[in-house]
C-alpha cells in the first residue's frame, strides 16, 4: 500500500469516526450538545483536523443524514422483501419506517428536521436520499392505483408516515394508538387493485 493510499484510508476512517461520534452524542444528548469542540475532544483530534473534514456542524449533520438515508433504505427494502402481497408489503414498510424514526431520533432529525445543507427533490439531491425515496416508491408502486402518479403517491404516503412519526415523538399523538393509525393509513392508501 502506498503512502497516499494509507493517508486516504486514514482520512476516511477519521471522517467515519467524526460522523459516528456526532451521531452517538446527538442520540445521547441531542444535537445542541454536538459542538465541534466536544467532537474534537471525543475523537481525540484537534478542531483544525475536524475542520479539514467538515466545514462545521451543518456538514456533519448532513453526513449523519446521508448515513441515515442509507440505513432507512436498507430497512425499508428488508421489510418489503419479507412481506407477501402488496398490502402486507406496504404495512411492513410503514412499520419499518416508523421503527427507524423511533429508534434513531437524532438521525431522523438530521434527515428531516435540521439543516444539513442537503437538497431534497432536486437534481442535486445526494444519491442516498434519492435511494431512500426510491425504496419507499418500489414498495408502493403496486398499490398506487390506476392513473395515479406513483411518485406523487409515495410523497403523500411518506408525508403521512413522517407526520405520525414526528407527532408521536413530540407527544402530540398518544403512542399507544400508533398501530391503529398505521392500520388506518394502510387500509386507506394501500388499496390493492
Amino acid at each position: 500500500m502506498s503512502v497516499q493510499e494509507r493517508k486516504q484510508r486514514e482520512r476516511a476512517e477519521r471522517e467515519r469516526l467524526i460522523v459516528a461520534t456526532a451521531r452517538e452524542l446527538a442520540e445521547q444528548q441531542g444535537w445542541d450538545a454536538v459542538t465541534t469542540r466536544l467532537l474534537a475532544e471525543r475523537i481525540e483530534y484537534s478542531q483544525p483536523v475536524l475542520y479539514s473534514h467538515f466545514r462545521g456542524k451543518r456538514e456533519i449533520i448532513g453526513a449523519v443524514a446521508i448515513d441515515g438515508a442509507i440505513e432507512l433504505a436498507a430497512a425499508v427494502r428488508a421489510a418489503a422483501s419479507g412481506a407477501h402481497g402488496p398490502r402486507a408489503r406496504v404495512a411492513a414498510v410503514a412499520r419499518a419506517y416508523l421503527d427507524f424514526a423511533a429508534g434513531n431520533p437524532a438521525v431522523y432529525d438530521a434527515m428531516f428536521q435540521l439543516d444539513g445543507g442537503l437538497a431534497f427533490a432536486r437534481d442535486d439531491t445526494p444519491e442516498p436520499l434519492k435511494d431512500a425515496f426510491a425504496a419507499l416508491k418500489e414498495s408502493l408502486d403496486a398499490v398506487a392505483g390506476e392513473g395515479v402518479d406513483p411518485g406523487l403517491f409515495t410523497e403523500v404516503f411518506w408525508a403521512a408516515l413522517h407526520g405520525v412519526a414526528t407527532l408521536t415523538r413530540a407527544g402530540r399523538l398518544p403512542p399507544g394508538d400508533t398501530a391503529r393509525r398505521l392500520d388506518l393509513l394502510v387500509d386507506r392508501l394501500a388499496v390493492e387493485p
